[in-house]
């Protein structure tokens, strides 16, 4: 009998590796909660920033900041609606810098992570180590400036703002480690004894069976590209080059030089803050900013984790 029960017992209860994963009823409604916890620490806050923009400034300086707006007001995107004309180039200019630099960072980055997945090349540990080393040592600021604006020229060009960030030694790995553990070997060595180069080989075979890597860092580019401001301040001076984000920064740190400086500004200027919707367009600015890439992110989100697993294999 006591065999039996044990031989039961052993029969519900998992083997092997099988028992560690396991995760008890109170063990996971914990888990649960925390998750839950988590989730409102990051959406509160988002949900905070909505509700001011849409407050009146009246109502800010009144009650503060309120989940529920006391009086609702559209003065903040009023506000940034009146310098429509500046915000419209402005964002031309940020779809064309994400839209050509995204184009052009899938096509380097993909060229330089299949030439270093291909095990017969001989430069292959040597440019392995060039792209590896920035990831760990940064050229430094004064150096990078240097190269970009004197080296190259760009400064005041709208190609400060594409290629620093075109590549990247991460997305390089991931890219380099995609093409060795995924693309089949014999693949390639059955086009190539069909007499096709490597060009043919990247271009026909291996690119159309590697549409998760291409779609995560062309995802990666577009977002790093749509968020940047960065590259406005460092190397744009003409204000008709000016980025979404940057020209909504500008304007962001011009609110509050005059709200700091208040008593020593003119009359005019007294005036103009007085009347300008502080909080409110602060925060109409962040949600402009944040609002197309929250958007747009649930419907990628399976390509972001697939590019993390991807850049999680050694090799």
């Amino acid at each position: 009998m006591d065999s039996v029960k044990i031989r039961k017992r052993r029969k519900d209860e998992p083997d092997g590796f099988d028992r560690f994963n396991r995760v008890s009823n109170t063990a996971n409604i914990i888990l649960n909660i925390i998750f839950l916890l988590m989730a409102l620490l990051c959406i509160i806050p988002v949900l905070l920033v909505v509700a001011i923009s849409f407050s009146a400034e009246a109502s800010i300086t009144e009650y503060g900041y309120r989940f529920i707006p006391k009086i609702f007001s559209f003065e903040g995107y009023e506000f940034l609606l009146s310098q429509g004309k500046m915000i419209i180039r402005a964002l031309g200019v940020s779809v064309f810098v994400t839209i050509v630099g995204t184009a052009l960072g899938v096509l380097l980055t993909t060229l330089m992570g299949y030439v270093l997945s291909r095990p017969g090349y001989k430069l292959n540990g040597f440019l392995t180590m060039v792209v590896f080393i920035p990831m760990v040592f940064n050229g430094g600021l004064v150096s990078t400036y240097y190269v970009v604006s004197q080296l190259l020229e760009l400064k005041n060009t709208v190609w400060a703002l594409i290629l620093p960030l075109s590549v990247s030694s991460f997305n390089v790995v991931i890219c380099r480690t995609f093409f060795k553990t995924t693309v089949p070997e014999s693949l390639i060595e059955s086009a190539k004894m069909d007499g096709a180069s490597q060009f043919t080989i990247f271009s026909r075979i291996v690119l159309p069976i590697s549409k998760p890597v291409l779609a995560t860092i062309g995802l990666f580019l577009c977002f790093a590209y749509w968020n940047d401001w960065y590259q406005s301040m460092l190397y744009i001076e003409d204000s008709k080059l000016y980025s979404l984000q940057a020209l909504l920064n500008a304007i962001l740190t011009n609110i509050q030089m005059l709200a700091k400086n208040a008593a020593t500004v003119g009359l005019g200027a007294a005036e103009m803050l007085a009347n300008m919707p502080q909080e409110a367009a602060r925060m109409a600015i962040v949600v402009i900013i944040v609002a197309p890439i929250a958007c747009a992110y649930p419907f990628f989100q399976k390509y972001f984790i697939s590019g993390l697993t991807l850049g999680a294999v050694k090799g």
